[in-house]
């Protein structure tokens, strides 16, 4: 199926799950992982007027980059290694993966202005998946204050692929409530206004929890290899 095609038939889900919660649908930002597509694929995806592409591995954003460039907006949302953040900071809006101290040092000291990330938080204890503990968030975030070209914009975790309904919602639901925790406090370098949370798999479970970006990628995109 066309990109377009995918789209409507996401956009319809996002309804379904905004309808039922009585939140607006153009408050959710589609971000489309194109980690696994080719340039062609990422394109028909432009013009399928997604506007915010995420890509996992500094080669593959490099990659696209090159011939899309800053047409979209660029979220990085793997891993990423404090010596490899020279290679894409002045390419990304957002990253998605910011959890520890050395990666944020590195950030601050290669930007040229503030660069929007979220935390990420390992919600569901998974010794597969990096991140934060949950206790571990707030004195990280209140530790960047500092740090004058980081801006806390939100929370990220990834749910257990494999989990039942019941327990992607807890996990999507306690990362809402640590958001809204952070909000409270107020905090000038960490506004903390959005949840990155929500796959192919479990994206309208996560908007119904609070999600404002989610990250679809073979639902919207398909799972062609490059």
């Amino acid at each position: 199926m066309s990109v377009a095609q995918n789209l409507a038939a996401i956009n319809q889900q996002i309804n379904q799950a905004c309808e039922k919660t009585g939140r607006h649908p153009e408050d959710i930002t589609i971000i489309g992982v194109t980690k696994y597509v080719s340039v062609d694929r990422a394109q028909e995806a432009l013009e399928a007027t997604i506007s915010h592409f995420g890509e996992n591995r500094i080669e593959g954003l490099l990659n696209k980059y090159e011939q899309i460039g800053s047409k979209v907006n660029w979220h990085f949302i793997g891993t990423l290694q404090s010596r490899k953040v020279k290679e894409v900071i002045d390419k990304v809006d957002f990253i998605h993966s910011l959890d520890r101290k050395s990666l944020a040092k590195e950030i601050n000291k290669r930007a040229d202005k503030p660069v929007d990330c979220f935390v990420q938080v390992n919600v569901s204890g998974e010794g597969s998946k990096h991140g934060l503990s949950p206790d571990e968030v707030e004195p990280f975030i209140e530790s960047l204050e500092g740090y004058s070209n980081i801006r806390v914009v939100g929370l990220m975790t990834m749910a257990p692929y494999m989990g039942d309904d019941n327990q992607l919602r807890e996990i999507f639901r306690s990362l809402r409530k640590l958001r809204d925790q952070l909000q409270q406090k107020e905090l000038s370098h960490a506004p903390c206004m959005y949840l990155s949370m929500g796959m192919s798999n479990d994206y309208q479970i996560a908007i119904e929890e609070g999600a404002t970006h989610i990250r679809i990628g073979s639902s919207l995109v398909g799972p062609y290899e490059e």
